[in-house]
C-alpha cells in the first residue's frame, strides 16, 4: 500500500469518527444550537407555559382577583372563561430546594419585587417540578437539589387559548443563580 492509499484510509478513519461523535451527540440530546443568552432568555410555550404561570399565579402580589381566577381556571383545563384580556404572571426570582438526604424537605422562596413568599410541601414541588418542565436546570449541594430562575415573565392570552391550537401562553426567564 502507498503512501496515498493510507493517507487516503487515515482521512477516511477521521472523517467517520467525526460522524460517529456527531451521532453520538445527537442522540445524546446534546444542543446543536447556542445556549441562551440575556438577549435571547430561555422560552417556553404551550402547555408548558400555562403551567408555570399557574403555579406562581395563586402566589402573585400583583395579579388581581379576577386575573387569579382565569388562570387558575385556564390550568384547569377550562378554556371558557369570561376574561378576555391577556394576563401577564411575572417572578423576579424562584428558588426551590428539594432534599436528597432528608428526603422530607421540600421548599421554594418566590420573590416579587421586595415581597418574598415562602411555600412548602406540595405546592413546592409542583412549582419544582414545573420549572424542571420548564428546563430550568438543577443544581446539587450536600443533600439538596436546587432549580431557579430570575426575571419570569408568562404572557397568557385567554382569547388565543380558548381556540384549542396551542396557543395562547408564553414564557420567558433567565436560569438562576
Amino acid at each position: 500500500m502507498g503512501n496515498s492509499q493510507a493517507t487516503r484510509d487515515g482521512a477516511d478513519r477521521v472523517k467517520s469518527g467525526r460522524a460517529i461523535v456527531a451521532c453520538a451527540l445527537v442522540l445524546a440530546g446534546h444542543p446543536m444550537s447556542p445556549a441562551p443568552t440575556p438577549r435571547h432568555p430561555p422560552r417556553v410555550s404551550g402547555s408548558t407555559a400555562l403551567a408555570l404561570a399557574g403555579v406562581i399565579a395563586p402566589l402573585s402580589p400583583d395579579l388581581t382577583g379576577p386575573e387569579k381566577k382565569a388562570v387558575a381556571m385556564l390550568f384547569a383545563a377550562n378554556a371558557d372563561i369570561p376574561y378576555k384580556k391577556p394576563i401577564v404572571v411575572t417572578a423576579d426570582r424562584i428558588v426551590c430546594r428539594t432534599g436528597n438526604v432528608d428526603i422530607t424537605i421540600r421548599n421554594c422562596e418566590v420573590t416579587f419585587g421586595k415581597k418574598t413568599k415562602t411555600v412548602n410541601g406540595s405546592t413546592a414541588n409542583e412549582i419544582f417540578a414545573t420549572e424542571a418542565l420548564a428546563g430550568v436546570p438543577a443544581d446539587g449541594a450536600a443533600g439538596s437539589n436546587f432549580e431557579s430562575l430570575a426575571k419570569l415573565s408568562c404572557t397568557i392570552d385567554p382569547n388565543a387559548i380558548r381556540r384549542k391550537d396551542g396557543s395562547g401562553a408564553d414564557c420567558t426567564f433567565q436560569p438562576g443563580n
